[in-house]
């Protein structure tokens, strides 16, 4: 019976967006208390399949009984399952959240329309990391692109539809890029399922290199336009800072990880490291890593609304993910998995918390953050613990994934990128540490409004779990790097 657990996650999410429209507008306490408990059902269940899949190791679901060579497969393993369960605990956290301001700027009537979109979103991710097939992949993306810019758009603003259309255009070129090196695998190969490509290119590759390598481009940039990867960042700022906060907070801890998960995925199952070492790409990789991890910083630094800000701050971070995915080492994809889970804690807490600020003191420039500490200290206070986990303080989360990815670099004879770490620790703190400053110790400006409404307990709950979860994360490492090393030796 626990084997068919993947299935139903899949069917519960599909169920929850068909069955929503069937409540009227008064019935719409029903329709958040289902969703929780739809939310709150899958993370017991991946939880289950993680224990499961620890003690009896990985296995398959082929639909409809059909062979591998021809049919769709998953492969739930330790790798899907860690991060499954993340994805699901975080979406749980941000949606008690959005229970409280569902909708930021949302007309009423499009409440039940967010939710929709949410579980086919939430449907879409959790595809992604189950199947074990190329275009299987593609198909999945395409639904989360579609999905992902619906949210943004929902929001019937001028600079909503702006951030959409840009968001959907340079997703669908990353789209195409992606399916046109899927199609170059298949024409080598003769395969789409992934585990049957790696046997098959691990003997082909030497006698079609320039098809190999033409593919691996193809992907890695479709990806790395899905993922925000520097350059090809543009679509994030104002897709994130324009979005309600609860949906920037998802867009940002958890939707563009996928894509980097897909990458980790496309390099370690489908090419293996000797075919990427043989042609150079980890080199490529690292180096695209640096300047975003610098690049973002410097972008982050300049901006005045604390979103956009937020937002170019995640083009640093995914810098961080993929130098350690780059180094292609063990210890490297550990720091990168470890930074996933981090920046996912540290980011949700960061918008989550700026969400509150703008639902209580309609604020949302930087600086207009005086005072804020004394307003609302208990969310002020975790969102200054996020961004000192984003500049790597001490005790902090974000403080053990810069430390394991410095010693990934070092391990690897990469000392540049360990200097590459602190330049952009101390430019993060550049930004982060003026807030947390004229939030404490500064007095609210005379002409801002002195008239507060209440935090909803929705609201300031999940946020207060967010902070004690970076904290937690941050000094006792253990609780998540056992599983994180376990899916390393997987894909090493």
């Amino acid at each position: 019976m626990i084997e068919q657990l993947p299935i139903l996650n899949l069917m519960l999410f599909l169920f929850t967006a068909l069955l929503i429209p069937l409540f009227k507008k008064k019935a719409f306490k029903i329709t958040l208390w289902i969703g929780f408990l739809v939310l709150l059902s899958v993370l017991i269940s991946s939880i289950l399949l993680m224990t499961y899949v620890e003690e009896v190791g990985a296995f398959y679901y082929h639909f409809g009984q059909h062979d591998r060579l021809i049919g769709i497969e998953f492969r739930i393993d330790a790798f899907s399952t860690l991060f499954t369960t993340i994805i699901v605990g975080l979406t749980l956290l941000i949606y008690i959240y959005s229970c409280g301001d569902a909708t930021e700027g949302i007309a009423e009537k499009e409440y039940g329309r967010y939710y929709i979109l949410l579980f086919i979103l939430m449907f879409s991710m959790f595809g992604i990391i189950y199947t074990n097939d190329l275009f299987n992949t593609y198909v999945f993306m395409e639904i989360l692109a579609i999905t992902t810019c619906s949210i943004i758009s929902i929001k019937r603003k001028k600079e909503n539809y702006t951030a959409s259309f840009r968001y959907v255009m340079l997703n669908e070129v990353g789209s195409l890029s992606y399916l046109f090196g899927v199609a170059l695998i298949y024409m080598i190969t003769g395969y789409t399922n992934i585990e049957l490509v790696y046997e098959s290119v691990q003997d082909v590759w030497q006698l079609y290199p320039a098809n190999i390598m033409t593919a691996i481009g193809f992907m890695v940039v479709g990806i790395g336009i899905k993922a925000a990867v520097f350059p090809f960042h543009i679509w994030l700022p104002d897709a994130h800072s324009h979005a309600p906060s609860s949906s920037s907070a998802i867009l940002s801890a958890i939707v563009v990880k996928v894509y980097l998960l897909i990458l980790i995925k496309v390099l370690y199952r489908v090419f293996g490291f000797d075919v990427l070492a043989q042609l150079n790409i980890p080199n490529v990789i690292v180096v695209v890593a640096g300047f975003g991890m610098i690049a973002g910083s410097f972008f982050a630094l300049a901006q005045k609304d604390i979103k956009r800000m937020l937002g170019y701050s995640s083009v640093a971070q995914i810098g961080y993910i993929l130098l350690g995915i780059g180094l292609m080492s063990e210890r490297g994809l550990i720091s990168a998995f470890y930074h996933i889970i981090s920046h996912g804690l540290m980011k949700s807490a960061l918008f989550l918390s700026v969400g509150a600020i703008i639902y209580i003191k309609h604020v949302r420039r930087v600086d207009q953050m005086d005072g804020i500490g004394k307003i609302l200290p208990a969310i002020f206070v975790v969102f200054s613990i996020a961004a000192m986990g984003m500049i790597g303080i001490p005790l902090t989360s974000g403080f053990l994934s810069k430390f394991y990815l410095g010693m990934a670099a070092l391990e690897q004879g990469q000392w540049i990128f360990m200097i590459v770490i602190i330049i952009s620790g101390l430019l993060n703190a550049m930004y982060y540490l003026p807030i947390m400053i004229s939030g404490f110790l500064k007095g609210a400006p005379r002409n801002q409004s002195q008239n507060t409404k209440k935090l909803p307990k929705t609201m300031l709950y999940p946020i207060i779990v967010l902070g004690l979860l970076i904290l937690l994360v941050g000094i006792y490492p253990d609780v998540i790097l056992s599983w994180i090393e376990l899916v390393a030796s997987e894909l090493i």
